[in-house]
């Protein structure tokens, strides 16, 4: 395994910005492909009923988009478990000590229970980010890989959260999955990052992953920010959780295996004629029958300057 100190490889992460517009319409079935020279911004899409919990079954004419207010037509659709990429980014400083073992167990239990065509990686993450896969092995879906990944070193030092999901976000764009998500596991904010805090959440809003945050959340550090935790989430149409107790891990792990499995995936053109606006806020409807469901997704997306300066 590779340990991977942040002098020697940060200007990846500046340069290695994953983004939402790439050049494609998809298919309509899955896996998605690209063919075509057009920008798309790609939405992961969550849909409930607030009794009944995932809807199943919508169509294309059930939702509605709007960019900045103005309603946009949905060019791609789909509804199937499509393969993800997903990143598990796991704190590994000192005050995780007690914890790390019902993260391990979790994690290689969602492992189990996803889809078999989805893909991993492990970021492990104290005072330096470290790639706990084989130096070789950038993703696997090999159980016996999984299992050891995430027990790399003894939990020590401070904490790189910021770096850590910089790495993974930058990792994603190697992925050929077009649905890609991260789980962040972290008890405390962050006091040693190289990346700032607005870089990196200009970075999430560029991004097409759906982060899931979970807080193991200590009240004797003093460095815990909850909210930056929520705020990832937020960005990226993703979800919060906040366990009560070690107990509490795995079910999350499971509610976010469940919600991964129960998404629609959008995808519309950006409206380079009215404006050049770098970033656009996002809305999704989804409705049957007069009824309304809850949407989850991104509420903005970033088009780099380069891009909107085309139009």
């Amino acid at each position: 395994m590779k340990r991977t100190r942040h002098f020697a490889r940060w200007p990846t992460f500046l340069v290695v910005v994953p983004s939402l517009l790439f050049q494609s319409p998809l298919q309509q079935s899955s896996p998605f492909t690209i063919h075509d020279n057009v920008n798309l911004v790609l939405l992961d899409v969550s849909v409930k009923d607030l009794r009944t919990g995932y809807v199943a079954g919508l169509e294309k004419a059930d939702f509605r988009v709007w960019e900045d207010g103005r309603p946009r037509p949905i060019t791609q659709f789909g509804s199937v478990d499509a393969p993800v990429t997903v990143g598990l980014v796991v704190d590994n400083s000192g005050s995780m000590r007690s914890k790390r073992a019902e993260v391990v167990q979790a994690g290689l239990a969602f492992s189990r229970e996803s889809n078999p065509r989805d893909e991993f990686f492990v970021i492990n993450f104290n005072d330096s980010v470290v790639s706990s896969l084989p130096a070789n092995v950038p993703f696997t879906d090999d159980l016996q890989i999984l299992r050891h990944a995430p027990y790399y070193g003894n939990p020590n030092g401070q904490t790189a959260l910021y770096d850590a999901v910089s790495y993974a976000l930058g990792h994603l764009e190697s992925s050929h999955r077009e649905l890609r998500t991260l789980i962040v596991v972290s008890d405390g904010g962050d006091n040693v990052s190289k990346i700032a805090l607005s870089d990196l959440l200009n970075q999430i809003e560029s991004s097409r992953a759906t982060i899931y945050a979970v807080g193991l959340l200590d009240p004797e550090n003093r460095d815990l920010r909850p909210a930056v935790l929520r705020k990832f989430a937020a960005i990226s149409g993703g979800e919060y959780f906040q366990p009560r107790d070690l107990a509490d891990v795995r079910p999350v792990f499971e509610q976010i295996s469940k919600d991964i499995r129960n998404r629609y995936t959008i995808g519309f053109v950006p409206d380079e004629q009215q404006h050049r606006r770098e970033i656009r806020t996002v809305k999704i409807v989804a409705q049957r029958d007069g009824k309304r469901f809850a949407v989850k997704t991104r509420t903005s997306f970033r088009i780099p300057a380069s891009a909107s300066g085309q139009a």
